[in-house]
């Protein structure tokens, strides 16, 4: 009888436990996460501009070892360093953000390795076309922000696409159709 008394205090505690370990879900933090890309320009440079204004949440399950991004980030929002290439790049050719205003990325899957995210698969869309894409991991913090006392989560993740597959491919190869794609990512707890 003891024994089963025993097993069933474990097995309870065991499920007890499970219960305790949930999702945590993350505010992103706009003024600290910037999607940025790069390309051949010509074959003279690597062009690098970024989007200044992005959204979204990040869920984060220690214990299971799972996670889910969602993230909108604002075209209209580029930067390149010149006002009158910004409107170049946000034209009908490229990303025409008149019709399509923002670009997303919805995670499917987050790959651990240990305690660490090292890759996380999701669909990207950019002028209303979806393509899957894997962000490679290459910084992961967990920790309590030094200024706001909450816990907070940061990254570093990068990413190569096709600008053509994405119906904004003018000019290639001449301008590289190649595109890297690296996101800082810092994002608060709710």
């Amino acid at each position: 009888m003891h024994r089963l008394s025993t097993l069933a205090a474990a097995i309870l505690l065991a499920t007890t436990s499970v219960a305790w370990a949930a999702p945590e879900t993350y505010q992103v933090d706009g003024t600290h996460t910037f999607p940025r890309f790069s390309y051949n320009h010509h074959g003279l440079s690597i062009q690098t501009s970024q989007f200044n204004i992005t959204t979204g949440t990040v869920t984060l399950d220690k214990e299971a070892k799972t996670g889910a991004v969602d993230i909108t980030i604002d075209t209209r929002a580029i930067d390149t360093g010149s006002a009158v290439f910004n409107e170049h790049i946000q034209a009908e050719d490229f990303l025409d953000t008149a019709k399509y205003p923002t670009a997303t990325f919805k995670s499917t899957r987050v790959v651990f390795a240990g305690d660490q995210p090292q890759a996380i698969e999701g669909d990207l869309t950019i002028k209303g076309v979806t393509k899957p894409v894997t962000l490679k991991v290459t910084h992961f913090a967990a920790m309590t922000h030094p200024m706001l006392k909450k816990d907070a989560i940061g990254a570093n993740a990068s990413t190569q696409i096709k600008r053509s597959e994405f119906n904004a491919g003018k000019y290639a190869p001449y301008v590289g159709d190649e595109v890297t794609i690296t996101v800082a990512i810092e994002a608060v707890k709710e």
